[in-house]
């Protein structure tokens, strides 16, 4: 078996993969585009990178190609439809990604909701020293508030447990309802997705990105929640409407924003970054080196298991 990587990074957890087949790695860069389309009809299995785009294109020149084993959870960066249709399976890596995620989710709550990056702004900021005052730097509480999670799958799931050990009370929407049991287990009500909007203090997207949750948040969602409301969004950019959201932000129709992903790409739109109630990270939420190499893990079981099937796959069987 021949696999081909887009990417060079954390060798070490490919070092499996590298003692059992040919593996092809570009040599301290990723490779381009162009240069994976030229390689691809002599490999097998295909590991890309989750901005590495592998389309019908790229598909159709791959006549060996197996499998398409992503380093990411999201596989919004690959035709899964087309790739199944041709018969290829695609695997992401939901499990080390969980845990970091949710962690930063909950910490974008906590900055943006007690002011912790405008404060260290404003300690920073000779000018702005004189209006760090008694009644200057008064944040949002956390505890006994009400915490709307959209999309309740592993990260939400984690995010939950993590805002119930802070004392708030979360309600969610998702696809699909959990059983009765699940809810019960992690203390969780199901509601429609105005009523979490309306009803909720902080709302965190933890849905996967696919055509139906383009837009999840627009102009229509931001005017159901409340002013006082702080959105989180650690999942993927084109989930917000980002131009409605910074106008909500700029008129007050919501209390803040943390955001790791941005709707065109790795940068937010120049308003956010002058609006001081916003909270930016530049898609930092699985950025820990353990994360990184569990990871990497991840990809080397998924080949594996599909080669030998000595161990699971994380199959995703459609977009």
């Amino acid at each position: 078996m021949k696999i081909l990587f887009t990417y060079d990074m954390f060798r070490e957890g490919f070092a499996s993969l590298e003692e059992r087949y040919e593996v092809t790695f570009p040599e301290g860069r990723d490779f381009t585009y162009q240069e994976i389309l030229k390689r691809i009809p002599e490999y097998d299995v295909l590991c890309s990178m989750f901005d590495f785009p592998v389309n019908k294109e790229l598909i159709d020149q791959a006549p060996r190609l197996q499998l398409i084993a992503n380093y990411a959870v999201g596989y919004n960066n690959i035709d899964v439809a087309y790739a199944v249709e041709k018969g290829i399976t695609v695997t992401n890596t939901p499990g080390p990604v969980t845990a970091p995620t949710a962690n930063l989710a909950l910490g974008l709550m906590l900055d943006t909701a007690r002011r912790i990056t405008e404060c260290d702004r404003k300690l920073r900021t000779l000018e702005k020293q004189m209006k760090i005052g008694i009644l200057e730097n008064l944040g949002v509480h956390i505890t006994g508030q009400t915490l709307g999670i959209i999309g309740m799958g592993r990260i939400g799931k984690a995010l939950c447990k993590r805002a119930c050990a802070c004392g708030m009370e979360v309600i969610y929407h998702n696809r699909r309802q959990l059983s009765l049991e699940e809810e019960t287990t992690l203390n969780v009500t199901y509601v429609t997705k105005e009523e979490l909007l309306s009803k909720a203090d902080f709302v965190s997207l933890n849905a996967p990105y696919t055509p139906e949750t383009f837009h999840l948040i627009g102009e229509k969602e931001l005017n159901f929640m409340k002013p006082s409301a702080i959105l989180i969004n650690t999942a993927r950019g084109p989930l917000v409407d980002e131009h409605a959201l910074v106008k909500a932000l700029q008129e007050g129709k919501i209390h803040g924003a943390g955001l790791d992903v941005f709707e065109f790409g790795d940068y937010p739109l120049p308003e956010l970054l002058a609006l001081e109630n916003v909270v930016l990270t530049p898609h930092i939420g699985t950025q820990t080196t353990h994360a990184r190499l569990e990871m990497a893990r991840a990809v080397s079981d998924n080949v594996i298991g599909f080669i030998e099937r000595d161990r699971p796959v994380s199959r995703i069987y459609k977009p």
